[in-house]
């Protein structure tokens, strides 16, 4: 948002219109609440809009627009208030009426239930209004509203909170039921994917209403495909994940059917809520949701995306499984609707993710716009860095390793919870981890030498000789860490990131760490 208005105010016209479509209903709410006509409202909407295109560049900081914003929207109000006109039915509901041809008993009901509740409404102080009209009819988050009409948060919560209490008391109670239980905060008619059990568990402890779905899925290892579903690719998924990590491929095909059976069905509910985080493992899983939402139609049911990289409070936001109930609470409603621009670059970024060549993803991340999904850029630009190094051949988590056993580290679950902790933002999982810490111990010239250990921890094995073995530096370990010998070169390669598959000793793609970028990469070992 800051970066569309820093654009707008250079004359840029497209980034001005992307930030009318994401203050235009804020806007009206408030113009309608002054004005109680909605003719009126559009049109003072519509002036505003006019007069901040051409003074925005008198704005002196991006994070003030939204209150200066409505300080103009007010202002056009006051100019037309005089010149209030009768109220009329809208043309878009008429055509609706018409096109759907409803009984005149239906018509009749839904009038007298509409009319129950916008006097009920109406009823309210201004305050009261103008904070349920925003959230619970037009779907803005707390954050949005927050920062529009410069009200904190929890002032805000504590207004919602007394509007349903005022009319509770006012409306009959099966309508209350009806209209507000399965509204945004979260109904019973709402599905919330979560990425794994620990979320899935605090969210059921009375957080939010509704069903919830965990998505288990590795995408950062493997090979990924466009369209998962298909058979064959999950055929040729299930494989390599029980080679590689011990998953069995029955019963990850079991999982993953299953699955997507639930979100086959997802018009069932009203509201799709996305819970995920800012590491690489979250990141594909949710564009692998938003490209395959993109191609639905969605109908009546609204998507939304809670996605976050910090609490307050918490110095190293690892995850939302991080987060006591009461935490997770604070969360509950903040969630923002998913729109074209979310939809469209989750698939430009899963599309380019799954390709065989990298170069996409390379371009995007260098010159796209990412902004839709702030923490797309830096998720996979630590994924590129996962390939093999221009210095050595080892990627970012075989790189880390090393140098922490160099340092002194022996045990294996030592270097686990470190190397996680340094790495972060790939959100890596233990079975993923030794899958890393096998490979770098076999090859014609190992790079590591176990002691102490028959198997590294599978799919539901826990291995407890694990929990006292030791690792160590080989020699050729010890010149691969130099840059005097190269790893690919010595073991050669067969391992896949995203949809490209690197095998052999002659690869075409490594990371430059000095240039922050995957480069092409010759056969004679150089660009």
């Amino acid at each position: 948002m800051l970066q569309w208005i820093e654009q707008a105010k250079q004359g840029d016209r497209e980034a001005f219109d992307l930030i009318v479509r994401r203050f235009e209903a804020m806007a009206y709410a408030v113009a309608y609440e002054r004005l109680r006509d909605s003719y009126l409202a559009e049109d003072a909407v519509q002036e505003a809009f006019a007069e901040a295109f051409i003074h925005l560049r008198r704005l002196k900081e991006a994070e003030a627009f939204p209150g200066w914003f409505k300080t103009i929207v007010i202002r056009q109000c006051h100019r037309l208030v005089r010149r209030k006109r009768h109220p009329t039915v809208p043309f878009d509901q008429l055509a609706q009426m018409i096109e759907g041809q409803p009984s005149v008993p239906e018509i009749v009901e839904r009038r007298e239930l509409q009319q129950l509740l916008h006097d009920s409404i109406a009823a309210l102080s201004s305050n009261l209004r103008v904070a349920v009209q925003l959230f619970y009819f037009q779907g803005y988050s707390l954050q949005e509203i927050s920062a529009y009409l410069g009200t904190s948060v929890p002032v805000l919560k504590k207004r919602l909170f007394d509007a349903r209490a005022k009319l509770k008391g006012t409306l009959p109670v099966a309508d209350f039921v009806s209209v507000f239980h399965q509204l945004y905060e979260g109904g019973k008619r709402m599905l919330h994917i979560v990425n794994g059990d620990t979320v899935a568990e605090k969210l059921r402890q009375g957080v939010v209403q509704g069903d919830i779905l965990v998505w288990r899925e590795v995408y950062p290892e493997g090979p990924v495909f466009i369209d998962p579903t298909v058979g064959a690719n999950r055929s040729v998924r299930a494989r390599y994940l029980e080679q590689a990590m011990g998953i069995p491929s029955v019963e990850f095909i079991r999982i993953s059917e299953e699955q997507e059976k639930v979100r086959a069905d997802f018009r069932n509910y009203e509201e799709i809520v996305l819970w995920f985080e800012h590491d690489l493992f979250d990141q594909t899983m949710l564009c692998c949701l938003l490209h395959w939402f993109a191609k639905q139609t969605l109908g009546a049911t609204k998507l939304s995306l809670l996605c976050i990289g910090a609490f307050p409070g918490i110095e190293l936001f690892r995850g939302l499984g991080q987060l006591s109930v009461n935490q997770m609470a604070t969360l509950s409603g903040t969630w923002q609707s998913v729109g074209k621009e979310q939809l469209e670059l989750g698939t430009i970024v899963w599309e380019a993710y799954c390709a065989p060549d990298p170069g996409k993803l390379v371009q995007l991340l260098e010159e796209g716009d990412t902004s839709a999904l702030p923490y797309v850029r830096d998720a996979f630009r630590l994924h590129l860095s996962r390939f093999p190094s221009t210095r050595n051949g080892l990627g970012i988590v075989e790189q880390t390793t090393l140098e922490m056993i160099r340092g002194g580290m022996t045990s294996p679950l030592d270097l686990f919870g470190h190397v996680g902790k340094e790495l972060h933002g790939l959100g890596m999982g233990d079975l993923q981890y030794w899958h890393r810490l096998a490979k770098l111990s076999q090859g014609p010239q190992p790079l590591l030498k176990l002691e102490g250990l028959s198997a590294f921890p599978g799919y539901k094995d826990p291995a407890p000789s694990f929990r006292h073995s030791t690792v160590a530096l080989t020699e050729a370990g010890r010149k691969v860490l130099d840059g005097e010998a190269d790893w690919i070169a010595l073991n050669g390669i067969d391992e896949w990131y995203g949809g490209v598959h690197m095998q052999g000793r002659s690869i075409p793609w490594r990371w430059d760490a000095s240039q922050n970028t995957l480069v092409p990469w010759t056969a004679a070992g150089g660009e």
